[in-house]
């Protein structure tokens, strides 16, 4: 009888392994559904990068990117677009920023491919704009399988602390390539740099929800084409 209750008896590798759980198994367990999650670790000379994401979530995010304005704007992203996410990235910020706020970019783009899978059901299109006291962003998106980036946001500030305005460019670019999407952002009006970046942030992620939001009347890809891929 003892042998048998011992034999039960949770190891530690298994309570912490519990206790680790992360954003995205949660959620996976909670929904009972088939997951729209995805899991993925990118490692470079200059940055190793590890995103959960799950799609049908309810904005939690755990972010530790080093860049912290860029966790900030992560950590936004994720609560107003409803993405469970946790991102967790290592890089040389001692250089300056830019390899790991693209790589970033990169990673997310691609838990989003893989998480959205053959993209069937989707409603495919979004578009949202937010504004921020006197900034006021627009994002339109079409999750087509075709990469495409219309920027116009433009930032007569150089930095927001210590983050380089310029890097937004890169990280909406690289996360519109790897996503797979069409993605146009246009600044409507603004004057505060980091207004108008978290603007263009929060409009991304209500355009995204939308997009990425599952539509019961498609069958299959909204597409005449038949696919999204």
């Amino acid at each position: 009888m003892a042998a048998d209750q011992k034999a039960k008896r949770p190891t530690a590798s298994r309570t912490r392994k519990r206790r680790e759980l992360s954003v995205v198994s949660r959620v996976v367990e909670s929904n009972g559904g088939p997951p729209r999650a995805a899991e993925l670790e990118r490692k470079t000379r200059e940055t190793k990068v590890a995103v959960q994401l799950a799609l049908d979530g309810t904005g939690r995010s755990q972010i530790s990117t080093k860049v912290p304005f860029l966790d900030h704007m992560l950590e936004s992203f994720s609560r107003h677009g409803f993405f469970d996410m946790q991102v967790a990235a290592t890089g040389d910020i001692e250089i300056d920023d830019h390899h790991t706020v693209e790589d970033v970019g990169i990673v997310v783009g691609r838990a989003f491919r893989q998480a959205l899978g053959d993209r069937s059901g989707i409603k495919r299109f979004g578009s949202a704009t937010v504004p921020l006291d006197e900034a006021l962003c627009s994002a339109v998106v079409d999750i087509s399988g075709r990469s495409y980036l219309s920027y116009n946001v433009p930032i007569k500030q150089e930095r927001v602390g210590n983050f380089q305005t310029i890097l937004l460019h890169d990280f909406m670019k690289a996360l519109a390539d790897e996503t797979g999407m069409n993605l146009h952002l246009n600044l409507l009006s603004g004057r505060n740099p980091h207004h108008i970046i978290e603007a263009t942030f929060k409009a991304l992620a209500r355009a995204m929800d939308q997009a990425t939001a599952v539509e019961p009347r498609v069958r299959g890809a909204l597409s005449t084409k038949g696919t999204l891929s």
